[in-house]
This record gives C-alpha cells, structure tokens and sequence, in this order.
C-alpha cells in the first residue's frame, strides 16, 4: 500500500525539499502514515504532531480533501492512493 503525502514549500524543506512523497505503509492508519514519516524525516514529523503524538494545533491535515479532525482525527482510515495534505494555518495581518 502506498499513499501520497503532499507538503507547500515551508514544510519541504523537512522532507528534503520534496514537495509530494510516496510512503510505503503496512498500516492504514493517518497515525501509521506519520509514524512512517517520523522514520524517515523526524523534523518533518515533529512539526506536524506534538509531545503527545497529536496533531499540532496549527496544522491542518487532510485525506482525500477532507479535514481529520472532522474525522476520525489520527485513526482515519488510508487506502491504497490516498492522498494526504498537510498544512499549517498561516496567521498574521
């Protein structure tokens, strides 16, 4: 199985600059496909999830378009091709 990670240019650079990753998984779990993340890019991983292995509060996550924390949060289920987008909230003014 395998899934398709999507990052915006300030999160690439975590990922060695890539800005679309194809991961392996075993699971098929979003928590799975971070832990997966975590193996190969932990600052990558470490600015998506916190201490407590939950989401960040600024980051902004979705499966196949739709937001998990309007989900099931770390235990949405991933299919073959899914594609995952990870964001983080811009603020400012």
């Amino acid at each position: 199985m395998s899934v398709q990670v999507v990052l915006p240019g300030v999160l690439a650079d975590l990922a060695g600059g890539h800005r679309k990753l194809e991961v392996p998984l075993g699971g098929g779990t979003l928590a799975d496909l971070l832990d997966a993340l975590a193996a190969d890019h932990p600052m990558l991983a470490r600015r998506i999830r916190d201490e407590t292995g939950q989401l960040r509060r600024f980051v902004n996550v979705y499966v196949d378009g739709d937001d998990v924390r309007f989900e099931r949060g770390l235990d949405t289920t991933l299919r073959d091709g899914t594609q995952v987008q990870v964001l983080p909230s811009i603020a400012g003014g």
